[in-house]
């Protein structure tokens, strides 16, 4: 027996656009039935679940890919947690808050892991699936009852919870208070820590300045510190990490842990997995089809967690939940790859002096087929590098001869054009790119198509990510030059794009640099690097590129953190801090290990 999930993306359904192939093409429809109709209240297509044999030729005939039929085990009807409406999100299962632990929630964007924190929080409380007649809390609690979540759920309903809760997206604090980081801190520090979670996270310097006024990693940093200092029960990180470079990401997971260690039951959601993995006790993987349904996993090690994502199947449930598993290449970039002589563009010793602040870059070059990853601390001047190399920025020292195209994918992405995807598209590749090479060779491997008519104004952070890079991508230079592809990705993508982007600099004979904060994505993409050192804000300096085993070793040696090969993934994994493993490699003066 199955139990079938149909459901519709109101965005992307457009019955004035097509010819209603869905309905016209339906089976049961044909069959005199009415599985397929247009509701009259929003003038899009419904199906009903009921009657729908599960055929599949609607998803097919759909031209806006607005449908998603999943047949499910029969099993999970009794595990549905929460529906939204007909056709719409459900959620399956979920997890269980540990006090004293960080239980971090892995899975794509998409999966409900909103709705997790909304109900878990008492926020929203759960329907079981009955979205026309929602249940009252002693049938829900009578669901759960034998369960840790039935304790749980007596406490929101007595009004015994309460939850500390960081949002995802940290511009909507400096839109709703209108103050100073110290101002905000004060309101919330009801444990009296405000002035150690400031130290620990390097605010400083930003405590006075109005909120409107700070950068995206002062804001998350802020707000992990308010949401830190509130004295409640539970407390929910939704990608803290987002904006920070490494440094910063260390000490954000440190101020999560020591919740944990005073007692507080902590959800991470994240999807930097070397973060992830240093700051969690335990994984939920969170797995189904993204804004059609979500399932939690049981729990697990934070090990056995990540490498079960990584390979799609969950072996205690017997579920493959992706088709091909994600695998790290251990040898490292041989630079016997790259011809002599095919050098995109080489400079000199580069600087340039601003009032405030000033950066010298050391000589290096950039060839044909390589990826340059740029590593380094916020504010030393790495955006200004590729300024300069692009001819953008006016030097103060120093030359470069060759004047190269160079295609720049900005840290900061707008989002208030109200144009189709498909239209900036068009733009960038200076020609149509329905049915060309470009379309076949960036614009699948990626999954954009599937973005085409959704404005600009309306894709989530992640989608308007993958635009950007596919923008850049289109684009007819020598260069490729990209500022924190990673940014609103989910692990999947991040991996993807990596390996995408790598493939495509190798294949096509072209060039890129890329700065990026996520260690793991670095390592996978990047066959030299440039490391940034300095004082933020004030000096930077670059060195010139090195091997991607020195530059890492190097790196990882100026944040104390030591790395090991994952013996089943062949991933980086973090030393816990003082083991066995860290003390030995540390002594060897071998932070980056390869075996």
């Amino acid at each position: 027996m199955t139990h079938r999930v149909a459901v519709l993306d109101q965005d992307l359904c457009q019955p004035q656009k097509c010819g209603l192939e869905c309905i016209k093409y339906c089976p049961v429809n044909k069959s005199g039935a009415e599985c397929i109709t247009i509701s009259k209240e929003s003038k899009k297509a419904q199906i009903d679940e009921d009657i729908c044999n599960g055929c599949g030729i609607c998803v097919k005939v759909c031209p806006f890919d607005a449908i998603t039929i999943v047949n499910l085990a029969s099993e999970l009807a009794t595990d549905k947690v929460h529906q939204y409406g007909m056709n719409s999100f459900r959620l399956y299962k979920l997890p269980t808050p540990k006090k004293g632990e960080v239980v971090g929630l892995l899975g794509r964007n998409g999966m409900g892991k909103s709705t997790v924190i909304n109900i878990l929080s008492g926020s929203l409380k759960p329907n079981l699936g009955r979205y026309e007649d929602p249940p009252e809390w002693d049938e829900i609690l009578r669901h759960y009852s034998g369960t840790e979540l039935r304790q749980h759920f007596e406490k929101v309903e007595q009004g015994h919870i309460r939850a500390s809760i960081k949002p995802q997206q940290v511009h909507h604090i400096a839109q709703a208070f209108d103050g100073t980081g110290r101002e905000l801190l004060d309101k919330y520090d009801q444990r009296g820590v405000s002035r150690e979670l400031v130290r620990e996270l390097g605010l400083e310097n930003s405590m006075e300045q109005r909120l409107e006024e700070l950068s995206g990693g002062e804001l998350q940093r802020i707000a992990v510190a308010a949401v830190a200092s509130k004295d409640t029960e539970f407390y929910f990180f939704d990608e803290p990490s987002s904006y920070n470079d490494v440094f910063q990401r260390t000490g954000v997971a440190r101020v999560i842990q020591n919740l944990a260690r005073i007692g507080k039951s902590v959800m991470v959601v994240e999807h930097d997995l070397t973060l992830l993995d240093f700051l969690s006790d335990y994984i939920e993987v969170l797995y189904g089809e993204p804004a059609a349904y979500g399932i939690v996993s049981s729990i697990l090690s934070t090990k056995v967690g990540i490498n079960v994502f990584l390979d799609g199947y969950l072996p205690n449930e017997n579920v493959r939940f992706r088709d091909k598993k994600f695998s790290f290449d251990v040898s490292s970039s041989s630079t016997d790859i790259f011809q002599e002589g095919s050098e995109v563009v080489t400079y000199p010793r580069l600087e340039k002096r601003y009032p405030q602040f000033s950066v010298t870059i050391e000589p290096g070059k950039v060839r044909k087929g390589e990826v340059l990853g740029i590593m380094g601390a916020n504010a030393l001047g790495k955006t200004t590098m590729m300024k300069m190399i692009a001819g953008v920025e006016k030097l103060d020292s120093g030359s470069i001869d060759k004047k190269i195209k160079i295609a720049y994918k900005p840290q900061y992405l707008q989002n208030d054009l109200d144009v189709e995807v498909i239209a900036v598209l068009d733009k960038a590749n200076e020609n149509p790119v329905e049915g060309s090479m470009e379309e076949e060779q960036i614009l699948d491997p990626l999954k954009i198509k599937k973005l085409y008519n959704k404005s600009i104004i309306n894709l989530s952070g992640g989608e308007l990510q993958k635009v950007a890079v596919a923008s850049c991508l289109l684009q007819k230079v020598d260069l490729y030059a990209l500022d924190e592809p990673s940014a609103f990705l989910d692990v999947e993508d991040r991996i993807a794009v990596a390996k995408f982007l790598q493939k495509f600099v190798r294949s096509f004979g072209r060039s890129a640099i890329v700065i990026d904060h996520d260690l793991q994505l670095m390592d996978l993409i990047s066959d030299t690097m440039v490391i940034f050192e300095g004082e933020p804000g004030s000096s930077g300096n670059a060195t010139s590129p090195m091997p991607k085993t020195v530059a890492m070793n190097r790196f990882l040696k100026s944040l104390d953190v030591s790395f090991r090969r994952d013996e089943k993934s062949l991933r980086p994994r973090v030393n816990k801090l003082d083991s066995r493993l860290d003390r030995t490699q540390k002594t060897a003066g071998n932070f980056y290990y390869k075996h």
